[in-house]
């Protein structure tokens, strides 16, 4: 993440020059940057002659400033310092954690320290307590996904499963369903890593690596707990799976998330953590994949004439207003203080199962049978809905092929 080439120089809007040398007013400064103008990871990175810092916005890399060597190191050293690590230790990465105030906010750092080439990298994960949590209906659901998912929430029991990439938006998504459940009727569990947002009424933990205590320690233990319902940060291995799976089909509502690209991948993946076909078939209720795309700042976005390729939108008509999909939306010219895009929104691909999924599952089919019979029983797919983000103008065609892969667009 070091290499220069990743970062997007045309987009240096956070760029700030520091002049100093001491290094607690640096990182004051550079923390009191990051936050307002929310920035979800900030990076020093050790160059060969000065130090990178870097920050994701957006999801995208920039640049934010450029030290000198030695002030980059001693401004690790404090913040190692600050976030309880050992100051003497170099050779070793580290982990720590920082609870940085800033007038009336509270922002919870998580911090990891790895050794590299010319020095020291230090990421730091920005977590704002007071941040809001988004109800389903702002996430970026058509009505009928959004439908879907609410019909699986009302279930008792079952499984529902959120994959994507990182960084796709899937804690957001987990969140925002465990808010529209805590109504105070369920007794709701949480096992996360870590724990992001404090949720009033809902019993969350957290893993703890340096003492052994992982998802299925914690699962089992939750368990015995008598939750109504269960959200599994993560699923990545073998006993996790399995046991979530049989706490879905004991009477537990199970949310959970992993790493697939597609929706019918997660039946896959299941499958290869040794979760047996029919156990996951009879419990399994739904499959949510996703990306997160940026999207474009209403005062400033330019506007083409889309009328002659108007049937680029035919697949997807029926889900659009009037007048929509008549005009496309990029980036207009950037001016001072204004940014081409301001925010970011979901594209969603819903696999309710179905009974004749359901059979498939059962029967180990291929992802690509799983997807291929979803699609007929009308699911919208990742490529649909980046159309539909295009057409209504919320976002351009280049953030699409940014963010989705092209095999994707091209089915």
């Amino acid at each position: 993440m070091t290499n220069e080439a990743e970062l997007e120089p045309a987009e240096d809007a956070l760029w700030i020059d520091v002049d100093s040398s001491d290094p607690a007013f640096v990182v004051q400064r550079l923390l009191d940057h990051a936050v307002r103008h929310r920035v979800s990871d900030l990076f020093i990175c050790a160059e060969e002659r000065y130090t990178l810092v870097a920050a994701r916005h957006l999801g995208i890399l920039q640049r934010v400033s450029q030290l000198p060597l030695d002030l980059g190191r001693r401004c690790v050293a404090h913040i190692k310092g600050l976030s309880g690590m050992d100051v003497t230790e170099r050779r070793r990465p580290q982990d720590g954690r920082w609870i940085f105030r800033r007038d009336d906010e509270v922002i919870d750092l998580r911090l990891n320290i790895l050794p590299t080439l010319y020095g020291e990298d230090c990421t730091m994960r920005l977590l704002d307590r007071q941040t809001r949590l988004l109800s389903l209906d702002k996430l970026g659901f058509i009505r009928r996904d959004l439908n879907h998912l609410l019909g699986m929430l009302s279930t008792p029991a079952g499984l529902i499963l959120v994959t994507g990439p990182t960084g796709s938006g899937k804690t957001t998504t987990m969140y925002a369903c465990l808010n529209h459940l805590n109504n105070g009727a369920r007794k709701i569990n949480t096992i996360e890593d870590p724990v992001e947002y404090a949720l009033p009424s809902v019993r969350q933990s957290q893993v703890n690596p340096a003492i052994d205590l992982g998802f299925a320690e914690i699962l089992r233990s939750v368990l015995r707990q008598a939750p109504d319902v269960i959200m599994i940060g993560e699923i990545r291995d073998v006993e996790t799976a399995t046991t979530a799976v049989r706490a879905a089909n004991s009477g537990h509502l199970v949310l959970a998330t992993l790493h697939a690209p597609i929706s019918a991948a997660a039946v896959q993946a299941m499958l290869n953590l040794n979760v047996h076909p029919h156990h996951l078939a009879s419990c399994l209720l739904g499959v949510i994949a996703q990306r997160l795309v940026r999207t474009l700042n209403p005062d400033t976005r330019q506007s083409y004439d889309a009328s002659a390729m108007s049937h680029v939108f035919n697949e997807v008509r029926r889900y659009l207003e009037p007048g929509q999909g008549e005009a496309i939306y990029g980036p207009g010219p950037q001016s001072a203080g204004s940014l081409p895009y301001v925010g970011r929104v979901g594209v969603f691909e819903v696999m309710s199962i179905s009974p004749a999924l359901r059979a498939l599952i059962a029967g180990s089919s291929t992802a690509q049978q799983i997807r291929q019979k979803a699609i007929e029983e009308g699911m919208i797919g990742v490529r649909q809905a980046a159309l539909l983000a295009v057409a209504r103008g919320v976002t351009s065609v280049e953030e699409v092929f940014r963010v989705v892969p092209a095999e994707f667009l091209l089915e």
